[in-house]
């Protein structure tokens, strides 16, 4: 089997991103699910006043926090952990958010996930494949980088299952649009 030459899939590869770039802005804006994905802290101000006087830097930060492993398990840990909050938190720089350097980052985050869905069935598939054969190469490939790497946020930084099930949903969504985009335009 002679490999599709990756240069061949440059417009599915640009065409998938923008497809889905639209799919996650209606996603977003439009339709409602996830407009609740989000608490607001009780008594925001207050905290929010709080927190400026410490100026925490931009990061990502642990509530309480150890310096070691071994530390897990001092009694003073785990008092601090009984007792609450245990907050998993990140700080972002003061101002309004740059909405047009976050979008210009995904769109290239969706550049480079079709470049490798498009790869990985490059290798697999020779030009003139089934529409569902490709449909599948690229959608398992979408999908995994869209959908599941979701699950290890929930698994370890403790985000809401509800969010990250919604957020695989939209990983399956964009995965789905993205193979068929690329089942579309495969070279024959």
């Amino acid at each position: 089997m002679v490999p599709v030459p990756l240069m061949s899939l440059a417009i599915p590869i640009v065409l998938s991103a923008v497809i889905v770039f639209v799919a996650s802005s209606i996603v977003h804006m439009v339709l409602p699910y996830h407009h609740g994905d989000l608490k607001k802290v009780p008594r925001e101000d207050d905290v929010q006043t709080a927190l400026r006087g410490f100026s925490i830097p931009p990061g990502n930060y642990a509530l309480p926090c150890v310096s070691s492993p071994s530390e897990m398990k001092s009694p003073a840990f785990l008092e601090k952990m009984n007792k609450g909050p245990v907050v998993l938190m990140t700080v972002s720089p003061a101002g309004p958010p740059s909405m047009g350097k976050s979008l210009g980052q995904w769109f290239v985050y969706l550049l480079v996930v079709s470049l490798f869905a498009g790869y990985i069935a490059s290798r697999a598939l020779g030009p003139g494949a089934h529409y569902l054969s490709v449909f599948r190469f690229v959608g398992a490939s979408a999908f995994m980088a869209y959908g599941l790497g979701n699950i290890s946020t929930a698994i370890w930084y403790r985000r809401s299952w509800s969010t990250t099930c919604k957020d695989v949903f939209d990983g399956l969504l964009y995965g789905l649009l993205t193979a068929g985009t690329f089942g579309w335009l495969w070279p024959r």
